[in-house]
């Protein structure tokens, strides 16, 4: 089995209508359905029940429970364990897989790359009027700066089996940033660099938690920088990291050679003033002494 998706839900059936008739509708069918729902009571386990029926009818797999646990990240963690693909793709409740043909779409993708530790492709955010493209990194190398801002949106990626059994599963004692931690540990310090196709896999719904509870992300982010990062270059990130970034900006604007010109007229005001006031202090020293 070359994919196991991993869909996550708890007392979310609305969400669950959504995404099961996403995987159902995928004209590939080689690949494995894990559905962990967290003992819900708003009829999920019926549902899903009948979508397994309907799943296995179409040649596709599917493994689900539905009993308590501790989390969203435990939850991810039971269905990667669960697992038997060589790849993983967590597409909890709520979310969709963009087209019918997207699941062979990627997989192909993988076989003209040379199957990569991570494949990624755009997410599309559903914003109730409209859908926002996007395309994440781009194929642009993912830097730490990159990770500081952003992170690797986890529903359009494709991600080895081997690569958690290598660097841990997901860290349960956060309730939003886990997933962009792990990335931290795999990408930024061990090394490991996704490959990017310009292909919609998902479509990503914006009601989640990391979405609308903004300030407890900020706070598990800063907690995390701190647990995995050397002090001494977090300092440097925490005070010119938004400076750089407002850098590149101007840089795109093409506006960045009229901003450096008046820099260095003002850099030049500001040293004909220095020295003004040193030579001053010098002939005030001189009268002094005299």
């Amino acid at each position: 089995m070359k994919l196991s998706i991993v869909t996550i839900s708890y007392n979310n059936l609305a969400g669950l209508k959504k995404t099961l008739p996403s995987i159902l509708e995928q004209t590939y069918t080689q690949f494995e359905h894990i559905i962990v729902d967290g003992g819900s009571q708003d009829g999920s386990a019926q549902f899903i029940a009948t979508y397994a029926r309907q799943a296995e009818e179409r040649g596709i797999t599917v493994q689900w429970i539905s009993e308590r646990d501790k989390g969203i990240y435990n939850a991810m963690n039971k269905g990667i364990q669960m697992s038997t693909g060589e790849y993983i793709e967590i597409l909890n409740s709520g979310d969709m897989l963009a087209s019918d043909g997207i699941v062979g779409a990627m997989h192909e993708a993988l076989a003209l790359h040379n199957e990569p530790d991570i494949l990624y492709g755009n997410m599309l955010k559903d914003k109730a009027t409209s859908l926002c493209r996007d395309r994440c990194f781009a194929g642009n190398k993912i830097t730490m700066r990159g990770m500081y801002r952003g992170t690797l949106n986890h529903s359009p990626a494709y991600i080895k089996r081997s690569l958690f059994d290598q660097y841990g599963f997901y860290d349960e004692n956060y309730k939003i940033v886990s997933d962009w931690k792990w990335y931290l540990q795999v990408i930024i310090f061990g090394g490991v660099e996704p490959v990017y196709v310009d292909l919609d896999v998902t479509v990503f719904e914006m009601t989640g938690i990391s979405e609308t509870n903004k300030t407890l992300d900020k706070e598990e982010r800063k907690k995390v920088l701190q647990e995995v990062v050397p002090s001494t270059f977090l300092a440097d990130y925490d005070r010119w990291a938004f400076a750089v970034d407002e850098v590149e900006r101007l840089q795109r604007l093409h506006v960045w050679p009229v901003v450096w010109f008046i820099e260095r007229v003002l850099f030049q005001f500001e040293k004909r003033k220095n020295k003004k006031g040193e030579q001053v202090k010098r002939i005030n020293r001189d009268k002094k002494n005299e």
